[in-house]
């Protein structure tokens, strides 16, 4: 089985609208899918996907409820559907409540997107509540292409909050951090936190890739596209070419998923 643990797509109706706001943002990106969850399925077919975790995030305070309840909307079947929180909302705690009552497994937080620096002492008791309730946390992390400046979740950060989640899972996406991988290697790798691979084909060399995952432990790895905007053949691509040992890839493409996920 394969699970592309990090893609993103939009309602319907506001989807072109997002892809162009955000096309504009990372500097013209060509999107690989029209955002929406039809097309990302598509893409999935296509290319041997047979799940996908869909990572939504609020980027405001108002859209917060909005941003879950389409989350709920599409999630099963083959999409397995994240929901958000904002830190800023005054109701963000009750809303992982929710979030959780929604059968939701996890949440996205972006702390480029949100305004937060990731270790910041007002976010513990979001972070401590997330344990409670035993959800996932994937956390945008290393360069956002968008925000070159400030990093707002760089490895060094990051690493000192995972105590708070006690134990629930935290997944580091772009192999721990986007752009600050010798960073990862010093601060994150041999920690409890899960790395996805998303947007790595082309960005990262297979053999920095390769000895991160050797000295994390394969077990530790998820396999993600960042789909539309990459290309989910690439992403397979480049996890073939770090020449890992077979049960290595079948962990990191899909069996780590499942167990995390409960599939």
């Amino acid at each position: 089985m394969v699970i592309d643990f990090h893609t993103h797509a939009f309602p319907d109706a506001i989807a072109s609208r997002a892809i162009e706001t955000l096309m504009e943002i990372s500097g013209s990106i060509t999107p690989n899918t029209d955002g929406t969850v039809g097309s990302l399925i598509d893409v999935m077919d296509q290319n041997g996907v047979d799940k996908s975790v869909l990572l939504n995030i609020a980027t405001n305070i108002k859209q917060m409820k909005k941003v879950n309840d389409f989350a709920a909307a599409v999630n099963g079947g083959r999409i397995v559907s994240f929901g958000s929180v904002h830190p800023d909302a005054p109701d963000a705690i009750e809303e992982l409540y929710r979030i959780k009552e929604l059968g939701l497994k996890g949440i996205k937080l972006h702390p480029d997107y949100q305004s937060f620096f990731v270790d910041e002492e007002r976010l513990l008791p979001l972070y401590e509540t997330i344990g409670k309730l035993s959800l996932i946390t994937v956390f945008h992390s290393g360069v956002d292409i968008g925000y070159y400046d400030p990093v707002h979740c760089s490895p060094e950060r990051l690493s000192r909050v995972l105590p708070a989640f006690s134990g629930a899972p935290v997944v580091a996406a772009h192999f721990g951090g986007y752009m600050q991988w010798y960073d990862v290697e010093q601060y994150l790798v041999g920690k409890n936190v899960y790395f996805d691979t998303g947007y790595a084909y082309s960005r990262m060399p297979n053999d920095h890739g390769k000895r991160i995952v050797k000295n994390h432990g394969a077990d530790k790895i998820l396999f993600g596209s960042d789909m539309p905007w990459s290309n989910v053949k690439n992403e397979l691509v480049f996890i073939k070419a770090m020449h890992l040992e077979q049960d290595e890839e079948n962990l990191i493409l899909g069996r780590n998923a499942q167990r995390l996920l409960e599939l």
